[in-house]
Protein backbone atom coordinates (compact mmCIF):
# COMPACT_ATOMS: atom_id res chain seq x y z
CA UNK A 1 0.00 0.00 0.00
CA UNK A 2 3.14 2.30 0.61
CA UNK A 3 4.01 2.73 -3.31
CA UNK A 4 0.10 4.15 -3.93
CA UNK A 5 0.33 6.32 -0.90
CA UNK A 6 3.70 8.02 -2.27
CA UNK A 7 2.43 8.48 -5.41
CA UNK A 8 -0.52 10.17 -4.25
CA UNK A 9 1.36 12.32 -1.45
CA UNK A 10 3.49 13.38 -4.23
CA UNK A 11 0.93 14.30 -6.45
CA UNK A 12 -0.83 16.29 -3.37
CA UNK A 13 2.59 17.90 -2.68
CA UNK A 14 3.11 19.03 -7.06
CA UNK A 15 -1.04 20.15 -6.71
CA UNK A 16 -0.15 22.16 -3.73
CA UNK A 17 3.40 24.07 -5.54
CA UNK A 18 0.84 24.80 -8.50
CA UNK A 19 -1.35 26.63 -6.00
CA UNK A 20 1.07 28.46 -4.07
CA UNK A 21 2.52 29.33 -8.06
CA UNK A 22 -0.89 30.82 -8.81
CA UNK A 23 -1.17 32.83 -5.91
CA UNK A 24 2.03 34.26 -6.65
CA UNK A 25 0.88 35.45 -10.34
CA UNK A 26 -2.44 36.45 -8.94
CA UNK A 27 -0.52 38.40 -6.37
CA UNK A 28 0.91 40.64 -8.96
CA UNK A 29 -2.07 41.54 -11.15
CA UNK A 30 -2.65 45.38 -10.10
CA UNK A 31 -5.95 45.65 -9.05
CA UNK A 32 -5.86 49.63 -8.09
CA UNK A 33 -4.74 48.70 -4.47
CA UNK A 34 -1.56 49.38 -3.48
CA UNK A 35 0.68 46.13 -3.25
CA UNK A 36 4.25 45.88 -3.11
CA UNK A 37 3.86 42.59 -4.67
CA UNK A 38 3.63 44.20 -8.05
CA UNK A 39 7.68 45.10 -7.46
CA UNK A 40 8.66 41.44 -7.20
CA UNK A 41 10.31 41.72 -10.47
CA UNK A 42 11.90 45.01 -10.68
CA UNK A 43 16.03 44.21 -10.41
CA UNK A 44 17.52 47.61 -9.66
CA UNK A 45 21.46 47.95 -11.24
CA UNK A 46 23.15 47.93 -7.75
CA UNK A 47 26.97 48.65 -8.83
CA UNK A 48 26.60 46.44 -12.03
CA UNK A 49 24.73 43.84 -10.48
CA UNK A 50 21.20 43.54 -10.50
CA UNK A 51 19.55 42.66 -7.99
CA UNK A 52 15.77 42.86 -6.66
CA UNK A 53 14.20 46.38 -5.42
CA UNK A 54 13.10 44.38 -1.83
CA UNK A 55 16.95 43.92 -1.37
CA UNK A 56 17.86 47.60 -1.66
CA UNK A 57 15.54 49.36 -0.12
CA UNK A 58 12.43 48.73 1.97
CA UNK A 59 8.33 49.61 0.26
CA UNK A 60 5.75 50.30 2.41
CA UNK A 61 1.98 50.26 1.80
CA UNK A 62 1.50 53.88 3.09
CA UNK A 63 -2.39 54.11 2.21
CA UNK A 64 -4.53 52.05 -0.15
CA UNK A 65 -3.00 53.62 -3.39
CA UNK A 66 0.11 54.69 -2.54
CA UNK A 67 3.33 52.60 -2.11
CA UNK A 68 6.09 54.34 -0.57
CA UNK A 69 9.94 52.60 -1.51
CA UNK A 70 12.71 53.97 0.59
CA UNK A 71 16.41 53.35 -0.60
CA UNK A 72 18.79 51.91 2.16
CA UNK A 73 21.59 54.20 -0.11
CA UNK A 74 20.19 57.33 -1.46
CA UNK A 75 22.81 57.26 -3.91
CA UNK A 76 20.47 54.52 -5.71
CA UNK A 77 17.55 56.91 -6.00
CA UNK A 78 17.44 57.52 -10.00
CA UNK A 79 18.70 53.52 -10.60
CA UNK A 80 15.70 52.54 -8.64
CA UNK A 81 13.58 54.27 -10.86
CA UNK A 82 14.35 53.58 -13.99
CA UNK A 83 14.27 50.07 -13.03
CA UNK A 84 10.57 50.79 -11.66
CA UNK A 85 9.89 52.46 -15.35
CA UNK A 86 11.56 49.46 -17.36
CA UNK A 87 9.80 46.84 -15.14
CA UNK A 88 6.70 48.27 -16.89
CA UNK A 89 4.27 47.74 -13.96
CA UNK A 90 2.11 50.89 -15.16
CA UNK A 91 2.95 53.74 -12.48
CA UNK A 92 5.33 56.03 -12.54
CA UNK A 93 7.59 56.87 -9.71
CA UNK A 94 7.59 60.75 -7.82
CA UNK A 95 10.92 60.94 -6.19
CA UNK A 96 11.33 63.66 -3.92
CA UNK A 97 15.43 63.24 -2.89
CA UNK A 98 14.74 61.16 0.05
CA UNK A 99 11.91 58.17 -0.70
CA UNK A 100 9.93 57.32 -4.28
CA UNK A 101 6.34 57.35 -4.11
CA UNK A 102 4.24 54.98 -6.48
CA UNK A 103 1.11 56.57 -6.90
CA UNK A 104 -1.57 53.48 -7.46
CA UNK A 105 -4.40 54.54 -10.87
CA UNK A 106 -7.66 53.93 -10.08
CA UNK A 107 -8.87 51.35 -13.02
CA UNK A 108 -10.85 52.13 -15.61
CA UNK A 109 -13.54 49.31 -16.48
CA UNK A 110 -12.06 48.34 -19.54
CA UNK A 111 -9.09 47.28 -17.82
CA UNK A 112 -10.28 45.81 -15.19
CA UNK A 113 -12.09 43.31 -16.99
CA UNK A 114 -8.82 42.89 -18.98
CA UNK A 115 -7.69 42.37 -15.50
CA UNK A 116 -10.13 39.34 -15.01
CA UNK A 117 -9.45 37.85 -18.50
CA UNK A 118 -5.92 37.80 -17.37
CA UNK A 119 -6.54 35.99 -14.19
CA UNK A 120 -9.25 33.30 -15.49
CA UNK A 121 -6.25 32.97 -17.96
CA UNK A 122 -3.96 32.08 -15.02
CA UNK A 123 -6.36 29.81 -13.00
CA UNK A 124 -6.71 28.13 -16.57
CA UNK A 125 -2.77 27.65 -16.88
CA UNK A 126 -2.89 26.30 -13.28
CA UNK A 127 -5.58 23.58 -13.80
CA UNK A 128 -3.89 22.19 -17.05
CA UNK A 129 -0.68 22.38 -14.80
CA UNK A 130 -3.16 20.16 -12.34
CA UNK A 131 -4.55 17.85 -14.83
CA UNK A 132 -0.45 17.40 -15.95
CA UNK A 133 0.02 16.03 -12.64
CA UNK A 134 -2.84 13.94 -12.41
CA UNK A 135 -1.81 12.03 -15.81
CA UNK A 136 1.55 11.79 -14.37
CA UNK A 137 0.22 10.06 -11.13
CA UNK A 138 -2.60 7.96 -13.00
CA UNK A 139 0.82 7.03 -15.32
CA UNK A 140 2.79 5.63 -12.28
CA UNK A 141 -0.30 3.85 -10.76
CA UNK A 142 -0.93 1.55 -13.87
CA UNK A 143 2.70 1.47 -14.19
CA UNK A 144 3.47 -0.28 -10.77
CA UNK A 145 0.10 -2.25 -11.52
CA UNK A 146 1.36 -3.89 -15.00
CA UNK A 147 4.73 -4.25 -12.75
CA UNK A 148 2.43 -6.57 -10.34
CA UNK A 149 3.41 -4.31 -7.28
CA UNK A 150 -0.18 -2.95 -6.49
CA UNK A 151 -3.86 -4.98 -7.43
CA UNK A 152 -6.05 -3.92 -9.99
CA UNK A 153 -8.76 -3.08 -6.90
CA UNK A 154 -5.98 -0.82 -5.33
CA UNK A 155 -5.21 0.60 -8.69
CA UNK A 156 -8.98 1.68 -9.08
CA UNK A 157 -9.24 2.79 -5.32
CA UNK A 158 -6.09 4.77 -6.16
CA UNK A 159 -7.32 6.53 -9.10
CA UNK A 160 -10.37 7.66 -7.32
CA UNK A 161 -7.80 9.16 -4.69
CA UNK A 162 -6.27 10.81 -7.13
CA UNK A 163 -9.29 12.53 -9.08
CA UNK A 164 -10.28 13.38 -5.42
CA UNK A 165 -7.26 15.39 -4.84
CA UNK A 166 -7.09 16.98 -8.27
CA UNK A 167 -10.82 17.91 -7.71
CA UNK A 168 -10.10 19.48 -4.33
CA UNK A 169 -7.28 21.43 -6.12
CA UNK A 170 -9.14 22.50 -9.02
CA UNK A 171 -11.74 23.72 -6.53
CA UNK A 172 -9.34 25.81 -4.95
CA UNK A 173 -7.93 27.52 -8.07
CA UNK A 174 -11.23 28.59 -8.41
CA UNK A 175 -11.79 29.81 -5.30
CA UNK A 176 -8.95 31.92 -5.95
CA UNK A 177 -9.69 33.39 -8.60
CA UNK A 178 -13.11 34.05 -7.64
CA UNK A 179 -11.66 36.21 -4.67
CA UNK A 180 -9.07 37.88 -7.09
CA UNK A 181 -12.14 38.87 -9.70
CA UNK A 182 -14.31 40.36 -7.03
CA UNK A 183 -11.15 42.31 -6.01
CA UNK A 184 -10.41 43.42 -9.35
CA UNK A 185 -13.94 44.69 -9.95
CA UNK A 186 -14.05 45.97 -7.00
CA UNK A 187 -14.65 49.89 -7.25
Amino acid sequence: MAMQDDVLQELKNQLGTSTGALKANLGKLRTGRANVAILDDVRVDYYGVPTPLNQCASMQVADARLIVVKPYDKQLLTSIEKAIMAADVGITPQSDGDVIRLPIPGLTEDRRKDLVKQAKHRGEDARIAMRNHRRDANEMLKELEKDKDISQDDLKRSLEKVQAELDRGIAKVDEMIGVKEKEILEI
